[in-house]
């Protein structure tokens, strides 16, 4: 009989082996649900702003039939906007969830479960990026509803990837950013003083050959101008990353290679319970 008892593992010795699919799919599923709850504010209201932005600098900046690497100036725009409102929407969700944990003392429902650090951060940073996804499917909506804009798909590979990518950056940021704040005026910080300025210097709305040569280098250093310059070569086809594809390809190549680099730091502070545990 004794034999016949089921046996239990050494204490502190876990008894899930491999992957916890179940805690991760839990996890993610619980992150998706809680933006999905007041998708209102957080889908729909990002693909309002945007068109105001549309609006705004189509009236400003493209009266009489402008046009910008061969296309009219709304089509131009139309992809930076886009992929702008995922990458933002995709940094305030990583951002937001261990910083209210911390603030509100349940952090511990992070650390608690039987997840590793990998799980744990494969989940906040897929839920990051799904909500991306949603934003950007949202706003292309609202896109075509506007008079003057044409999107079509001469790259798809560009879109997805860069897409993709860019969303993965801001979410890793955004993650970090909520493992190193400890109140929400540190993540508005880095918000109003690295994100936005970041974004808005991206060339979403000009093309850097316009800029002075200083001005053109600081665009080159930064990594925003590439994902929505990318982005922008999956739907027209051009680009000012370069005057080939191959210059695109790089840029992707680089980017996927930040994102691993960007992925091992986060999971290293993730890891070391750094400003999480007591």
């Amino acid at each position: 009989m004794a034999s016949q008892r089921r046996s239990f593992p050494p204490q502190g010795v876990p008894r899930i082996g491999g992957i916890n699919r179940l805690g991760l799919w839990t996890l993610y599923m619980k992150e998706v649900r809680r933006f999905f709850k007041v998708q209102t504010q957080t889908i729909w209201a990002p693909a309002m702003t945007t068109l105001l932005y549309l609006m705004i600098f189509t009236v400003a900046l493209g009266r009489g039939g402008r046009e910008v690497l061969g296309v009219p100036f709304a089509s131009f725009i139309a992809p930076g906007l886009i992929i702008m409102g995922m990458i933002n929407n995709a940094f305030a969700n990583a951002s937001f969830s261990l910083l209210v944990g911390k603030i509100q003392g349940t952090i511990v429902d992070y650390l608690m479960p039987p997840l590793s650090t990998g799980e744990l951060m494969l989940a906040m940073i897929g839920a990051a990026v799904t909500r991306a996804v949603l934003v950007g499917l949202a706003v292309t909506l609202a896109m075509l509803l506007w008079p003057g804009v044409h999107l079509t798909a001469a790259h798809p590979w560009a879109i997805v990837w860069f897409g993709l990518m860019g969303s993965t950056l801001l979410a890793l940021i955004g993650l970090a950013s909520s493992i190193w704040a400890e109140k929400f005026d540190h993540n508005a910080a880095v918000t109003n003083f690295v994100i936005t300025p970041l974004t808005m210097l991206s060339g979403t709305f000009y093309v850097i050959d316009n800029l002075a040569p200083s001005f053109r280098a600081v665009s080159y250093a930064n990594p925003f101008f590439y994902v929505i310059s990318g982005f922008r070569f999956g739907f027209l086809g051009q680009s000012d990353i370069g005057s080939t594809n191959q210059a695109v390809w790089h840029a992707a190549v680089g980017l996927g290679a930040l994102n691993l680099t960007l992925a091992a730091i986060t999971y290293a502070l993730l890891r070391s319970g750094w400003r999480i545990r007591s």
